[in-house]
């Protein structure tokens, strides 16, 4: 078995401070603390300086983290190999997804997953306030449906492995009277003749905006199309849920920028806009596990349920 500290090691470089590292790794500072000084004393090596109130790897500890990560990716090979030769399915997995992706790609997928492993005990959390990559790496999570951001892994990160899942186009939501309405392909003018679908971004230059969605995601994403399109938003108002939004839209209060897997609760007088033109946004998602842990039966199913529920909404799903 690989010595936890180095598990210890490797967290505490991905959370920054002990106490996150703790936190990951459902420990007491102290016993993170003490478990880095066994490690350094250990290898007669100084693994941490202080920096303010964090901590920074050493270069020496830089050089162990890269050992580190590599024996962890050939350990989760080796439990891959080991799981085969297991009887049944039994087995747990354990899926963190952004909340638009988990009704719509990430329940069908492991409703699957439950048909063909019966045995297997599946898990879904939403973990909104969580980084999902730190808890693939605490081993809290097996397989992450993520955002890429500029806090994200790179592709050939030693840690993890990361597969292209879905690209969602973004639609604006307005009130149904609102002068966009019409372009919905929805929309039907007095004639009975079909909108012309679609608006640019830069159309909307001129509109009140509600913040919407996770900010970390979606208001980065609105920040960044609307700098492209060659504005910057006037933000009136702001909300989470996506039914909190709707109603603002409904009410008045400004249009948002939607994304195609959000689901609007129906009987509100809103209507979903695709937006056109080179600057149309469109987000990114991705399947994250631990490096080596894609070898194993269970995740490697739960990957493959996921990639045939995007497929299938890819395939299926138009605005609505």
């Amino acid at each position: 078995m690989i010595d936890p500290r180095l598990q210890t090691l490797r967290v505490l470089h991905r959370c920054g401070t002990v106490t996150a590292t703790a936190e990951a790794l459902h420990l007491t500072p102290s016993t993170v603390s003490q478990q880095l000084r066994q490690l350094a004393a250990r290898l007669d090596l100084r693994l941490l300086e202080p920096v303010g109130r964090r901590v920074r790897l050493t270069p020496a500890a830089l050089a162990l983290l890269e050992h580190a990560d590599a024996l962890h990716a050939h350990w989760e090979a080796a439990a891959a190999e080991l799981a085969t030769h297991r009887r049944g399915g039994a087995g747990r997995l354990r899926f963190t997804s952004i909340s638009t992706a988990l009704a719509t790609l990430v329940a069908p997928a492991a409703a699957r997953l439950r048909q063909e492993w019966p045995q297997a005990a599946v898990e879904i959390s939403e973990d909104p306030t969580e980084d999902r990559h730190g808890l693939l790496l605490s081993g809290a999570a097996d397989i992450a449906v993520v955002l890429p951001s500029p806090d994200s892994p790179s592709p050939d990160d030693r840690q993890f492995r990361q597969h292209p899942l879905l690209t969602e186009p973004q639609d604006l939501l307005v009130p149904d009277d609102h002068r966009f309405a019409r372009h919905s392909p929805d929309a039907r003018d007095a004639r009975g003749a079909q909108g012309t679908a679609g608006v640019t971004l830069a159309d909307a230059a001129e509109e009140s905006w509600i913040r919407a969605g996770d900010p970390n995601d979606q208001h980065q994403l609105l920040q960044a199309a609307c700098a492209a399109a060659g504005f910057t938003p006037r933000v009136a108002q702001a909300a989470v849920d996506w039914t909190a939004v709707a109603s603002l839209v409904a009410h008045g209060f400004g249009i948002c920028l939607i994304p195609r897997l959000a689901r609007v609760p129906a009987g509100l007088p809103v209507t979903r806009v695709p937006l056109s033109g080179v600057h149309a946004p469109i987000r990114r998602i991705l399947t994250c596990v631990r490096r080596g842990a894609e070898q194993q039966p269970l995740i490697a199913y739960g990957l493959a349920a996921l990639q045939e529920a995007a497929a299938e909404y890819a395939t299926t799903t138009q605005p609505e």
